[in-house]
């Protein structure tokens, strides 16, 4: 069992309005200060999940892989859009740092997104996978990505570890090609780092790495596709 000293962690207001978190150990934010909720949206969901939802053939269930299940923000917007779409999502997150029961109970993200289920994802036992809805199935590990042993290919990743500087040991080429070949061909892999050690490491794996443009004040955010296309 990983444990983290986090009783101490309260809720920080971002600038859109949305709870973070500072990991007391990393010294980290789980999400933007530029705001929480629009950096999820607009990476996670709007580049990663959404476009592969709204192109899915029938019955087709989209696979996520999450680096970094957290503060439950990215699971919490994927559930709603599958709910809102009618297609089916299959969830897969781990967690190397869980926060308490009770550090995710003062998160407003049911507030602002309209959708309840926040407690639901932090009160699931880990390693068991839950239908939670019609269209959404979920399941959340303790663990690092070394000991990582799941199985079948996913469509997207939303990789939102700890930033490069905080845990430079996942940043890799190696970690990287290895997250490719848990893909499936044409996947995407997300992520809210664009630096250049962060694209270069991705390209050496075998991705083909796009810019894209941030949210609020971020200039850049990455998009990378599974494999390199040439």
């Amino acid at each position: 069992m990983i444990t983290t000293p986090d009783d101490r962690l309260q809720p920080l207001l971002t600038a859109d309005g949305s709870h973070t978190l500072l990991h007391p150990i990393l010294k980290e934010y789980y999400h933007s200060l530029q705001g929480s909720l629009q950096e999820s949206i607009h990476i996670f969901i709007n580049l990663g999940l959404k476009p592969l939802l709204e192109t899915a053939s029938e019955g087709t269930a989209i696979r996520i892989f999450e680096m970094g299940f957290g503060s439950g923000l990215n699971a919490l917007l994927s559930w709603k859009l599958a709910d809102e779409l009618q297609k089916k999502v299959e969830y897969t997150g781990i967690e190397a740092y869980p926060i308490t029961l009770e550090a995710s109970k003062l998160l407003n993200y049911e507030q602002l997104t309209g959708k309840e289920g926040l407690s639901t994802l932090h009160n699931t036992p880990w390693g068991e996978a839950r239908t939670l809805s019609p269209y959404f199935t979920f399941q959340k590990i303790e663990c690092f990505f070394e000991d990582y042993r799941g199985e079948g290919r996913y469509h997207v990743i939303f990789f939102d570890a700890f930033a490069p500087e905080a845990q430079p040991e996942l940043w890799t080429s190696e970690i990287f090609h290895r997250l490719g070949n848990r893909m499936i061909e044409g996947g995407y892999l997300v992520t809210y780092s664009s630096k250049g050690s962060v694209r270069r490491a991705l390209k050496e794996a075998g991705f083909t790495v796009e810019k894209h443009p941030g949210p609020g004040r971020k200039r850049e955010v990455v998009r990378a596709i599974w494999p390199h296309s040439g």
